[in-house]
């Protein structure tokens, strides 16, 4: 990653899943996972985003797991790193991958998964607080520090074995997920058109208005996030109603030469919520 001056870039997935990637990247020079602390299984109430069930991503429909589901599984692990650092996780969280975390596709969040790395041994804690990945061979994608600590970061991906380790409520009453307090916020997945970001405002909001002039008529916003290199401010512009309508959005800011415009999804509070 080159960062110019106050600019950098941050790439994202070009499909509707900001998951779907090729590859990712890390940062530059080496990382130290000794001072990172470790993750304590504790209990914790459901998030209020990131566990509507069921939830299509892809075209896949995909049942989050009850609370007090059992959960071992062994499978392939990849991780994801610095083109989603400072980025929301799926349960609102802001995902920062100098910590042991985790993304999984059903656990409900947030959860708990002691992860062994079957072909060396290594065993870590992780929490998981993210949606993904949604790669067919993946069961889990954990933090550029989590693949650090167990080996795995240079070659990419691991075979593992999950273990969920859960906590009991207070009160020493498992709490399921079916009989907890639902989120009070009903969220649905929406494309976006992510054009740049920014450790810069003034540059930031000058492309704001750029593609703002591009697709008149259109919401194009700011959406900031504090990272450990310092605020950053990300282009972007939607959400849209369909997949089709952000790809005609990216096609037009291609067209005029704004930025590097990717497609995404996030959450966003339904009109009937």
């Amino acid at each position: 990653i080159v960062v110019l001056a106050s600019l950098f870039l941050i790439a994202c997935s070009t499909k509707p899943s900001r998951y779907k990637l090729e590859q990712d990247v890390e940062p530059d020079g080496q990382f130290d996972v000794s001072g990172v602390p470790s993750v304590t299984p504790k209990w914790e109430a459901l998030s209020r985003q990131g566990n509507q069930s069921p939830y299509e991503v892809l075209g896949k429909t995909y049942q989050v797991l009850d609370s007090d589901t059992v959960y071992e599984e062994e499978g392939l692990a990849s991780w994801y790193g610095l083109k989603f650092h400072g980025e929301l996780t799926s349960n609102g969280e802001v995902y920062d991958m100098y910590t042991f975390s985790a993304a999984h596709k059903t656990l409900p969040l947030p959860s708990y998964v002691r992860v062994t790395n079957l072909e060396n041994g290594r065993k870590l804690m992780v929490r998981v607080n993210d949606r993904g990945p949604f790669h067919s061979d993946r069961i889990i994608d954990l933090s550029y520090a989590a693949a650090i600590k167990l080996g795995y970061k240079d070659k990419g991906t691991a075979r593992v074995r999950l273990e969920r380790i859960m906590s009991a409520a207070p009160g020493g009453q498992p709490v399921r997920q079916n009989d907890s307090k639902k989120p009070s916020i009903a969220d649905r997945l929406a494309p976006y058109v992510q054009v740049a970001a920014f450790s810069s405002y003034d540059l930031a909001e000058a492309m704001r208005r750029r593609a703002e002039g591009v697709l008149p008529g259109v919401r194009v916003f700011l959406a900031d996030a504090e990272t450990q290199k310092g605020l950053i401010y990300r282009v972007r512009v939607g959400p849209f109603e369909s997949d089709d309508d952000a790809q005609l959005a990216l096609k037009k800011l291609k067209a005029s030469g704004i930025g590097k415009p990717q497609i995404i999804t996030r959450s966003i509070k339904a009109p009937d919520a």
